[in-house]
């Protein structure tokens, strides 16, 4: 029998909405650059490969600021935080505008990838502390969907900006971007009712007992597994859209620079698949859903060696599909079954997901050029394969505080 499921109040959904544009917001700011690089290229005199290192530098950053911000929300809360976050946001797009050596640039990325990690720490904890049951699986659904939104959304407007404007045009209207966003999740953050801060001591932010929430979780053998299946995701989905980009550059499909970013439409699927995850979730448990997430990501990758534009668009569609839907359900997964230090739990999802991503990039190259797009599919393969093991793993194990399962 279907589950009724019950609508969100107004506060709820005030809620969802601002997290979920502050995420937008988040990874426009993070992605905007891919789309860039030829324009930062020749207006920092500078290679194409050098011009990538501004996503690494940024990705690294974030990475490791998710715990901090983790232990700094679970001390003063979350709305305050993420708003601070996307104000200094606004003010580094600004300086952006009058940046005209490269050093000074990749210096500002670093400095916006801490920025960049505020809401991806705090927002399931944010979920958690004033949402309960389906409204929780929902808000996690949009949030992730919005996440692939945000990432589309920053690429493509990236690659029309590098084709049509200026450096300073373009961080003038990035800048914009992002203080228009920031005014509207201001307006929509409702006062937080449940959070309780942990902050007891006005003389320290920070304190060593801040941290043993991540011991609390990283104690957890299935929490430890439940990082691992989103790092391996990730690991295997962001550098598969990163190899397909080269291989479509190549013959006999010669696309060019910006045509070749459309390859990120196919992320809509997993917009749909963030979106109605909850739902399946509830409708067909965990179990299901995770099992068919991977057999997704399993299908699309091995559709692409048919080696068509039809076979590539339709199997990344699939792929893409089956990631969101895994990373949507491991992150309401997480957000549950913390029941201290929540923002904690989820950062270090979130850590170990981008760190997943920065070593995926490494464990395909070889693969790459020895067996070209063959090469990548195969590695994919295995990474999947050991992931699945992983699933089978947590979903086998010991019922023990689950809760999600029972939601």
């Amino acid at each position: 029998m279907k589950a009724v499921i019950q609508p969100l109040q107004h506060n709820e959904a005030r809620l969802i909405a601002g997290v979920s544009l502050a995420s937008m917001v988040i990874f426009i700011n993070l992605y905007l650059v891919q789309g860039m690089l030829p324009l930062i290229s020749t207006s920092f005199e500078i290679t194409m490969s050098h011009a990538t290192l501004l996503l690494s530098a940024t990705s690294f950053t974030m990475a490791f600021s998710l715990l901090i911000f983790a232990v700094l929300s679970d001390r003063i809360g979350r709305k305050k935080p993420i708003l601070v976050s996307l104000i200094l946001l606004c003010i580094t797009d600004l300086f952006a505008y009058f940046i005209t050596d490269f050093n000074q640039l990749l210096s500002l990325r670093f400095v916006q990838g801490i920025l960049l990690a505020s809401v991806p720490a705090m927002a399931m904890a944010y979920f958690k502390d004033e949402l309960t049951g389906h409204g929780l699986l929902k808000a996690g659904a949009i949030y992730i969907a919005a996440n692939s939104l945000g990432g589309i959304a920053g690429r493509l407007l990236g690659g029309v900006m590098a084709q049509y404007l200026d450096w300073q045009q373009a961080m003038l209207l990035l800048t914009a971007i992002t203080l228009f966003g920031t005014a509207f999740v201001s307006y929509l953050l409702p006062t937080s009712h449940f959070c309780k801060p942990e902050n007891t001591s006005k003389s320290r932010v920070f304190r060593m007992t801040d941290f043993n929430g991540f011991c609390l979780h990283l104690g957890d053998a299935k929490m430890r597994l439940i990082y691992l299946v989103g790092g391996i995701a990730f690991m295997i989905m962001v550098n598969q859209f990163s190899y397909i980009q080269l291989h479509l550059m190549q013959a006999p499909f010669d696309m060019g620079r910006f045509e070749v970013t459309l390859i990120f439409l196919c992320y809509l699927s997993g917009t749909y698949a963030s979106y109605h995850s909850a739902k399946w979730v509830t409708n067909h448990g965990l179990n299901r859903v995770f099992k068919s997430a991977a057999l997704f990501m399993f299908a699309g990758s091995l559709l692409t060696l048919q080696d068509t534009l039809l076979s590539i668009y339709v199997g990344f569609l699939l792929s893409a599909f089956g990631f969101f839907l895994l990373h949507s359900s491991c992150n309401a997964w997480v957000a549950n079954r913390a029941e201290q230090h929540r923002a904690k739990a989820t950062s270090l999802y979130l850590c170990s997901y981008y760190l997943g991503a920065a070593i995926g990039g490494p464990y395909l190259l070889p693969f790459w050029h020895k067996f070209g797009w063959d090469g990548v599919v195969l590695a994919s393969q295995l990474a999947l394969t050991l992931m699945s093991f992983v699933i089978v793993k947590v979903l086998h194990a010991k019922p023990d505080t689950d809760q999600l399962a029972a939601v």
